[in-house]
């Protein structure tokens, strides 16, 4: 039987903080229940009890509560990284579809660390050719994605690189801040990790991601025009 999620616990937390000090294999192993009872098991706990609400809004998202499919590698691949550090101190699940391109396309997520959680909606990081498709959405329909992007109203903030040069000169200022973002997520960023010990988390997050369900079906919409021939768009 899959245990209910009751929040995650300080000395979670604590691991977190100590991986980022240590980062060392034989300290890890030696910490490996902590790591399996405080965050893994919690984790895996928080993605059964989330899946009703993120299928109703797509019945298609990977829910496997499984490192790789829902949850992140608390491992870092250093080959092609310049930080060579060997674990994470941070941990994130994510509702998604599953393609091997899953970087470019709309992901909800969720992710903690020693002092803080964060959540929302959006690109892990987007190519040009997918912004390209996502501002030609912005210059056909305007005013539906105005009314689309009232959804990612407070407590959620627009994040994400911009050009340092606008687009499209003389702009609407409320179509520029989307338009010209080279990817971008709307997410809460939260230093009150006293959400995070109690079970009332799993109603924060499903509102949240609840809230950004119209954004969603627009960038799934992105998603679809990628299989149609741009002669046709």
């Amino acid at each position: 039987m899959a245990n209910e999620f009751s929040g995650f616990s300080q000395q979670g937390l604590n691991f977190l903080q100590q991986v980022r000090i240590e980062n060392d294999k034989a300290w890890f192993e030696a910490n490996r229940d902590v790591y399996d009872r405080e965050l893994l098991t919690p984790f895996r706990a928080l993605v059964d009890a989330l899946s009703p609400a993120m299928l109703a809004i797509d019945p298609y998202f990977e829910i496997r509560p499984a490192i790789g499919k829902t949850l992140s590698r608390i491992h870092r691949d250093t080959r092609f990284s310049h930080d060579k550090s060997r674990y994470r101190s941070r941990m994130w699940l994510t509702f998604k579809r599953p393609s091997k391109d899953w970087k470019d396309a709309p992901v909800y997520f969720f992710e903690l660390g020693p002092d803080m959680l964060r959540y929302g909606l959006g690109y892990y990081s987007a190519n040009k050719p997918t912004m390209d498709l996502f501002r030609h959405t912005l210059r056909q329909r305007p005013q539906p994605f105005l009314e689309v992007a009232a959804c990612c109203r407070t407590p959620f903030e627009l994040v994400g690189e911009s050009y340092k040069r606008p687009l499209v000169k003389e702009q609407a200022p409320e179509i520029a801040t989307w338009y010209n973002r080279k990817s971008f997520a709307v997410m809460v960023t939260d230093s009150q990790v006293e959400k995070l010990f109690s079970a009332e988390l799993i109603s924060l997050l499903a509102q949240g991601f609840q809230q950004l369900e119209p954004l969603y079906h627009w960038l799934m919409q992105v998603e679809a025009m990628k299989q149609v021939d741009p002669a046709d768009l």
